[in-house]
């Protein structure tokens, strides 16, 4: 039997959609007519053969969190002894999402077809990447799949935890710079117009800083389209610019060399590789093809291209720790720990050991960079305000004095 979504309408001559399952489409049409339903259109849950919007939703992802909580379940069910049919038809009925019930619909077509459930969920790339299909096909391997499921859950809950934090630590130094920007853009070009009204019928000379203060403020008004422009020009040539190889390798190697971005980037990459491998290792992916998995979850290119050298190396007989340390972007602690692993046979329980310490250390360092921040954004903000209130007090300061 295969996976087929509709639409029909019903005596009342509402439209439906939905899936169904059955062996071909004029079987569902049938199956349709019984229900008192009449079928508009009926495609099968494939992306090759789904066409216009159905194959846009199959090809969406879902989230990180909610592929997460559909492996547990996953894992969950396999483990009380079901089959993997009556799982997918299970997790099918209790999902609340009209496009995870369809994704899931074509992975267990694919099931019934006789194919292998890592194999069915390669026909979802966009929803299963290739980490994911790797884990599935060595727990079908080895007998544990459901085993294999449970750690992935926990591996993709605690990637999911630990982006979580990096975001939330950011999100008030954002708030406080946009909000500085607001303030001095409203004081410029509201603020200090309003009070020039007052001091150009007095005729008197203006100290030299509200004089700047004033020409910033004219020119501000009179170009800001201008500025506006730039910006949207800048940021569009940017995004450009980096989808070439060799300008985005060039810009993340600038990031690695910054003195406090650089080291949070490579902890960040380091912690998500050390937890990838530890997970792909232990499972029993061979240490190649674990290799080859992780370097899709780098997301700075350099550091990727040293995996992939290490990748070649390893292929033509190299130990780990040393064709990792040969490209030097990545911890030395990392490479020893990696090194003691391949000597005492504990490569997976070292990985795991850097992904926990690299975890720890970058919250450390992101907490140390947010704590930082914080004040440095207020005193500039607290700067740029101070200038502006001098540059209007100061002709009103002259003036009190030519008064006495």
């Amino acid at each position: 039997m295969s996976g087929f979504k509709y639409e029909a309408i019903d005596s009342d001559g509402r439209s439906r959609t939905g899936v169904i399952e059955a062996d071909t489409p004029r079987q569902v049409r049938s199956n349709l007519r019984e229900q008192g339903l009449i079928a508009v259109r009926v495609d099968a849950l494939s992306e090759k053969s789904v066409s216009g919007g159905w194959r846009w939703s199959l090809r969406r992802g879902l989230p990180l969190s909610e592929l997460s909580l559909l492996t547990r379940q996953m894992a969950t069910l396999l483990n009380a002894g079901l089959p993997i049919d009556q799982t997918l038809n299970a997790l099918i009925e209790q999902s609340e999402s009209q496009h995870l019930r369809q994704i899931l619909a074509g992975v267990r077509s694919e099931v019934l077809a006789g194919h292998a459930l890592a194999r069915a969920l390669s026909k979802y790339p966009s929803v299963f990447p290739e980490l994911y299909q790797t884990l599935v096909q060595s727990g079908e391997q080895s007998g544990q799949l459901s085993k294999v499921l449970l750690r992935l859950a926990d591996y993709m809950e605690d990637r999911h935890a630990l982006r979580q934090k990096v975001a939330l630590a950011f999100i008030y130094p954002a708030m406080v710079t946009l909000v500085a920007v607001a303030v001095v853009i409203g004081l410029l070009t509201y603020v200090v117009p309003q009070v020039v009204n007052v001091f150009q019928n007095t005729h008197q000379q203006l100290p030299l800083l509200t004089r700047a203060l004033i020409g910033l403020s004219s020119f501000l008004r009179s170009t800001w389209f201008i500025w506006l422009a730039a910006l949207a020009a800048g940021a569009w040539g940017a995004r450009r610019a980096l989808k070439h190889e060799p300008v985005r390798y060039r810009f993340h190697l600038w990031l690695l060399g910054l003195p406090l971005i650089g080291r949070l980037i490579r902890g960040i990459n380091t912690a998500r590789l050390a937890s990838t491998l530890a997970i792909l290792v232990g499972s029993g992916v061979p240490l190649l093809t674990a290799l080859q998995a992780g370097a899709g979850v780098l997301g700075n290119l350099p550091m990727r291209k040293a995996l992939e050298e290490t990748v070649r190396m390893v292929r033509e007989g190299g130990s780990f720790s040393r064709s990792l340390a040969h490209g030097k972007m990545f911890p030395p602690v990392m490479i020893h720990l990696i090194a003691s692993g391949e000597a005492s046979g504990t490569l997976d329980q070292m990985l795991e050991r850097i992904a926990v310490q690299q975890s720890q250390e970058m919250q450390t360092r992101v907490a140390t960079l947010t704590g930082l921040l914080e004040p440095l954004l207020i005193l500039l903000m607290g700067g740029v305000v101070l200038v502006i209130v001098l540059a209007i007090l100061l002709p009103i300061f002259e003036m009190n004095q030519l008064v006495h």
